[in-house]
């Protein structure tokens, strides 16, 4: 099926443009936790530096404080552990993903890194209630590659082993006793076991496994431990929200649908019990499977406009946090009393935009060349006639994540811009069942890139893109679509903008950082092997680094040094091969980032050096940069051959 956009017929004037650091600087305030005793809430917000921090405040009262003081890069992640009175949050070094847990005592002021080990990785694996100053974190402290579970004392920072990884586990999960009883394996076929054990003095044994195709994830444990619930794909296309009863290995569908993957479960903290599950084929939509919520759930649903998510809840389950998500204004996030059945208001997460020209995201869906139904978002620019447009094809990252229907800030600056936006989740992303993930297997460059080019062709013919006006932009696999674009169809982009994407698999599948080793079988199964031969030209093909002498269009390349994943190779060795064929590009590197620029000052330098990009080849509007690059920005700048040519009609 392909979908029919009707276009209006009238156009007013292009709105007024919003400015960079409004759409995509820090947010006023964002990510709101609660105290598990329901006393105080949390939330993240830049301090009197421009720097994200942890708030911390009284319900009820006016005493809001920064409980942090991180010098740079800013908070991203953070939560409350179960005694109410100490902040947990991770943090890395400059991108290096090797993220240290510290614990801030809200009592004492104390900030310690429980983690403070050089070079090493912490993953929260779980807390609860039951021991409110205990959590289990995965550490690569014995050996870089596999991540072993210790137990910390957040009273003493006492760290001690728990659970020794034997050398396959990728992923663990303990019950509401803080006993590590599953673990997660990828097998070498890039399949997955899931071991499971009663005790934690008992040896593991397998519970079961999955072909390389199926989806099995382990979600949490019952209350009696005997039970284990589970997103599965087995003997179906879309991952369902199951029961597995441990002794005996019966199964109960909890909730599925036949259009997407389960994408969220909400399971109630302390009964262990699934209360919703949340499924996405363009806009999320909740079931509810336990009566207890339903009126909640209800009632919720009025309060505003877009798809909403109960992100956080105290301990007596009676006060959630719930955010609301839409297309065209920032999130929005309220405190839900149940006993009242009363929403409180908290805050928008940039209330500058409340009352910003942001524009609407649309589903869409067309065929491929092959037949297959893809499907996608289209934005279109408010105050222009919407046909014959400039185009930007947005690529996402992963591969295997997906597009969703929501607020993005890029879509949002492109559109103001003057831009129509597409964005596809071509065969490979995830969220839409096994057959079109793995539609994806080793058609890195061939049927996932032409699934890109066919949504072009779908705009175009749609009578919305100008086929003379179109880029590519996009970051992490994105990026390696929009090198690859502009090396396989460069006569299909006028332009292309690579954010840390790969321009070699080999050097990429050869370099990945050591804790992922377990996980590496997906990638050579999902992808292609450097080391086995059978593949060389696969990939070969697939590596626009080898066919950068196509590359006739003017290129914009952004990298962080720190990057572990995609490494400053990956963006050297294109503009190398770029500037050896006459080519043009400018090459920004950042001395501070890794996989995505987290400083609000390199995010809005790229983006300011994105915006002129595309408006000299593509012709759209563009907010000026004041000087040679944004202040605090630590770009260094590279030109490769002459400078794009200004757009011309």
């Amino acid at each position: 099926m392909t979908s029919t956009i009707t276009l209006p017929a009238g156009f007013a004037q292009p709105p007024p443009l919003i400015p960079r650091d409004t759409l995509l600087g820090n947010p006023e305030r964002a990510n709101p936790h609660i105290a598990p005793d329901g006393k105080r809430l949390a939330w993240l917000a830049p301090d009197q530096h421009e720097i994200l921090q942890v708030w911390v405040q009284t319900v009820g009262r006016h005493d809001a404080r920064v409980v942090t003081a991180d010098k740079s890069r800013g908070i991203q992640s953070y939560g409350w552990a179960f005694d109410s009175k100490t902040i947990l949050y991770a943090q890395d070094a400059a991108g290096d993903e090797n993220f240290h847990l510290f614990a801030v005592d809200l009592d004492s002021h104390n900030v310690r890194d429980l983690t403070p080990w050089e070079g090493v990785r912490s993953e929260v694996v779980a807390s609860s209630p039951k021991f409110p100053s205990r959590i289990l974190v995965a550490l690569n402290l014995r050996d870089r590659k596999l991540m072993d579970v210790y137990r910390i004392d957040l009273r003493t920072g006492a760290v001690e082993l728990d659970t020794q990884n034997p050398g396959d586990v990728a992923g663990w999960l303990a019950d509401d006793d803080l006993i590590v009883r599953a673990a997660t394996v990828t097998t070498p076929d890039g399949g997955t076991e899931l071991r499971i054990r009663n005790r934690a003095a008992d040896p593991w044994r397998t519970l079961m496994k999955a072909a390389m195709e199926d989806n099995l994830t382990a979600l949490d444990f019952s209350q009696d431990g005997q039970s284990i619930f589970l997103s599965s794909s087995i003997g179906t296309d879309t991952a369902r929200l199951v029961r597995h009863e441990i002794a005996s290995g019966h199964e109960t569908v909890i909730a599925h649908s036949d259009d997407a993957d389960l994408s969220n479960a909400m399971i109630q903290p302390t009964r262990h019990v699934v209360q919703a599950a949340a499924f996405d084929p363009g806009r999320m939509h909740w079931t509810v499977v336990d009566p207890s919520v339903q009126a909640d759930f209800d009632a919720i649903a009025k309060i505003s406009a877009g798809d909403f998510t109960v992100v956080d809840r105290d301990l007596a389950d009676q006060t959630w946090l719930v955010t609301f998500a839409s297309d065209h204004a920032p999130a929005r996030c309220y405190s839900w009393d149940r006993a009242a059945r009363k929403a409180t208001f908290l805050f928008s997460t940039q209330p500058k935009l409340d009352d910003a020209p942001l524009a609407a995201m649309k589903p869409i869906e067309f065929a491929a060349r092959d037949g297959m139904k893809i499907n996608g978002y289209l934005t279109l620019p408010l105050g222009a006639p919407p046909s014959n447009l400039p185009l930007v094809l947005v690529v996402h990252g992963g591969p295997w994540a997906r597009d969703s229907w929501g607020f993005n800030p890029y879509i949002q600056l492109l559109a103001n811009r003057g831009y129509a936006v597409l964005q596809i989740n071509f065969r490979g992303s995830s969220g839409f069942g096994k057959k079109y993930l793995h539609a994806g297997d080793r058609q890195w460059g061939l049927e996932m890139q032409t699934d890109l080019s066919d949504g072009v062709k779908w705009a175009v013919d749609q009578g919305i893109a100008d086929p003379k006006r179109v880029a590519i932009f996009g970051g992490s696999y994105g990026g390696y679509a929009a090198l690859a674009g502009a090396a396989f169809t460069p006569d299909l982009y006028r332009c292309a903008v690579d954010e840390c994407g790969p321009s070699n698999l080999f050097t990429l599948l050869e370099s990945f950082p050591p804790y992922w080793e377990v996980a590496r079988s997906i990638f050579f199964t999902r992808v292609g092997n450097p080391g086995d031969p059978k593949d060389k030209q696969l990939l070969t093909t697939a590596s626009p680094l080898f066919s950068a002498g196509k590359i006739k269009i003017p290129m914009l390349i952004g990298q962080g040094a720190n990057d572990p994943r995609v490494k400053q190779a990956e963006a050297e060795q294109i503009a190398d091969a770029i500037a050896k064929h006459r080519g043009s590009a400018v090459y920004v590197l950042y001395t501070d980032e890794g996989h995505g620029f987290v400083r609000p000052e390199n995010r809005l330098d790229f983006t300011a050096r994105m915006e002129k990009f595309l408006a000299d080849n593509l012709g759209g509007r563009y907010e000026p940069m004041k000087g040679d690059r944004i202040a605090g920005s630590t770009a260094r700048l590279r030109v490769v051959g002459a400078p794009p040519l200004k757009h011309q009609n």
